[in-house]
């Protein structure tokens, strides 16, 4: 996909709208995508060891729903077939034929930031290319027989690395505003996609609601997304379903949260676009000002009565015409396509 930027954007800030903003949003895009495929692994892998021998349509049905919430479920299939708790972490894991395996994610992150490693710190670049090589010197077989629990916190300790990098050493330049917004609406979107996990978990019957499995399900969801702690500091040890969806919807303090996510994405579009009142507001501004109002104004009753499921397409929806207008309005690509813009073509497409 090639783009040219709008006038007003352009006339903002000349250079930045550019190569420079395409590398440093999917940079950071990238790498916090990576970070969460690892943590939804860990989880997952983790729930399926306190539950084996339980039922044995559960792992089948529990790895099902993690590649049709993560959109690789179609590509999954024509490449293995039926899904299991071996092939499904190393497709989500190390196969480069999938766009959003974690390889694949910080492929794409080294490359973008090797175009600008003059517009980024050395700490930040370092860290990046120590994560690129952490990977590069391991295989599935070897991750799966030492135990993949340090391995996937060493690449969670490495995108946290990168942030604290980020927030320490890049300056509070239109740049920042780019790394933000990269970070934050892959945020919110996953956020949202760990949530739908659930919905697509088939329970055999009605009675297994609230039962060991549910909740035990439930405390993975919080686990998946960092919560659990922020959450029973909050409801205490109280894990109820409706309870974690209105945590990790409507949460204004919780950094992982739909709420706090998208309040900031749309204070880092009015820098990025350049709003005024002397024009009219960019539809991505507007489209995310529209989805903040709609969090503000409904609650956990209105998402249930919706469908949980249902909200959370929506609002997925939102974020990609939030974040294609983005791309569109203030990036344009390189004559000649890089690596990773035809792995986001081919992430664009499965989901």
């Amino acid at each position: 996909m090639q783009t040219t930027p709008k006038a007003p954007a352009a006339q903002r800030s000349g250079p930045m709208l550019s190569r420079v903003a395409h590398s440093l949003y999917w940079m950071s895009l990238y790498i916090e995508r990576a970070e969460n495929v690892a943590r939804l692994l860990d989880v997952n892998l983790q729930f399926l060891l306190d539950f084996q021998g339980l039922s044995e349509s559960l792992p089948q049905e529990h790895w099902g729903s993690i590649l049709a919430s993560s959109g690789g479920a179609e590509l999954f299939a024509e490449l293995h077939g039926e899904p299991d708790s071996q092939n499904v972490p190393e497709f989500l894991a190390f196969d480069q034929r999938n766009p959003n395996s974690i390889l694949s994610c910080v492929l794409s992150a080294r490359e973008n930031a090797r175009m600008i490693r003059d517009q980024i710190s050395s700490e930040m670049w370092e860290v990046i290319n120590e994560l690129y090589l952490f990977l590069r010197a391991r295989n599935a077989a070897e991750v799966w027989r030492a135990g993949p629990y340090e391995f996937f916190q060493q690449v969670k300790r490495y995108s946290h690395q990168f942030q604290g990098l980020a927030d320490s050493t890049y300056p509070r330049s239109e740049g920042w505003d780019f790394i933000q917004f990269g970070k934050l609406i892959e945020r919110a979107d996953k956020t949202t996609r760990i949530l739908d996990v659930k919905y697509h978990i088939l329970l055999p019957t009605a009675t297994d609601v609230g039962g060991a499995v549910d909740t035990a399900q439930w405390h993975a969801v919080l686990r998946s997304a960092s919560a659990l702690d922020a959450y029973r500091r909050y409801y205490v040890h109280e894990i109820l379903p409706w309870k974690v969806a209105d945590f990790l919807i409507f949460s204004d303090t919780f950094p992982r949260s739909l709420c706090y996510c998208v309040g900031r994405l749309d204070g880092y579009l009015h820098r990025i676009l350049g709003d005024s009142p002397a024009r009219p507001r960019a539809p991505a501004a507007v489209a995310a000002h529209d989805l903040l109002a709609d969090l503000k104004s409904r609650d956990i009753e209105y998402v249930l009565q919706m469908g949980l499921h249902e909200f959370l397409i929506e609002v997925q929806k939102s974020l990609d015409r939030i974040g294609d207008e983005v791309v569109q309005t203030t990036m344009f690509f390189p004559a000649d396509p890089e690596p990773e813009e035809h792995q986001h073509q081919q992430t664009q497409q499965q989901q």
